[in-house]
């Protein structure tokens, strides 16, 4: 049971002190699928540069399904019932749980796909409903990162494609790497799993497969970014990842948004829903950003030379 102040994290527990001096009784609640998704430092610290400090009536309450994508909708409808002034969701599940339980509570999307094609929004700049967000691109992005990785392993043809299979941003992913598979050269598998212990046979069955590379698509996966990094890169399969932590995991290269950049916006979005924004006038911010992270010591490794045009590209290169 949920109590009153809080909501009940699932899984591994945050406790989150609440709220700002001049405004009381302001109450954020975040529904997260997992606590790796959800970035709590960058969030409130640019909540508080803002003037919205937590404690003394401005709180922040938070909902993780622990990585059960079947919890949300119960969660959702949760933290519906207690009506908080607005709704962070963190990705396209949450937000899809979210905008099924409330059609009035404010929400932002925290880091979608697509909010256009999942139905979030009407258009980028004018939203409509109670929802906006910030969107970091992920469906129409595979084929570019697919590309980047063919960069460091010419000659390659064979590409696995690693996805929870219950999340929906897989779809237009998929589309995007299938509509530009034969512009690329290369044939694609996927190869789905809902948890890390699923790893070592989706990596058996690639290599069966003869994968020349690996890359894992934005969603779910994300909570097992850095064990399918290292197990990838300990079967020699050179990998394509989402983030900079599972590089320096052992991976061989990430492209992605910086996810740091759009919390940021997204918390700017949420003190604009505070001061009396409506949610469907304000746009669903997409990401100015990329990041290019490199592991030399895993190209090493794999016996493979990076090419200076991806170096001199990179905005990191870890030795």
């Amino acid at each position: 049971m949920i109590g009153r102040r809080s909501f009940l994290l699932m899984g591994a527990a945050v406790a989150m002190p609440s709220v700002v001096r001049a405004q009381t009784g302001i109450r954020i609640a975040v529904l997260t699928p997992g606590p790796t998704q959800w970035s709590q430092a960058i969030f409130t610290s640019e909540l508080e540069r803002l003037g919205r400090r937590v404690g003394d009536g401005f709180a922040i309450d938070v909902v993780s399904a622990a990585g059960r994508l079947d919890r949300l909708t119960r969660l959702a409808t949760d933290i519906a019932d207690r009506r908080p002034q607005v709704i962070v969701a963190v990705n396209t599940p949450a937000t899809r749980a979210m905008a099924s339980a409330t059609r009035t509570i404010p929400i932002v999307a925290g880091i979608v796909g697509d909010p256009i094609g999942a139905g979030f929004a009407k258009t980028l700049s004018k939203p409509g409903g109670n929802i906006t967000g910030v969107s970091n691109l992920s469906g129409n992005m595979t084929s570019k990162r697919t590309a980047i990785l063919l960069e460091l392993v010419p000659g390659a043809s064979r590409i696995a494609l690693f996805l929870h299979p219950d999340d929906p941003i897989k779809v237009p992913q998929l589309r995007d790497i299938e509509a530009q598979s034969g512009n690329l050269g290369i044939e694609t598998r996927a190869f789905p799993m809902r948890s890390e212990a699923e790893l070592p046979r989706a990596l058996d069955t690639a290599r069966a497969w003869k994968a020349q590379g690996l890359v894992r698509l934005a969603g779910q996966a994300f909570a097992i970014g850095a064990a399918t990094a290292r197990l990838a890169t300990e079967w020699r399969l050179p990998s394509m990842m989402t983030q900079r932590s599972d590089v320096a995991a052992g991976g061989l290269v990430s492209y992605f948004a910086d996810h740091k950049e759009l919390w940021r916006r997204a918390a700017a979005q949420v003190d604009a829903i505070l001061k009396g924004q409506a949610p469907g006038e304000l746009p669903f911010e997409q990401p100015r950003r990329f990041e290019l992270v490199v592991n030399i010591k895993t190209a090493r490794l794999l016996g493979l030379t990076i090419p200076p045009s991806v170096l001199v590209s990179a905005d990191e290169v870890i030795e």
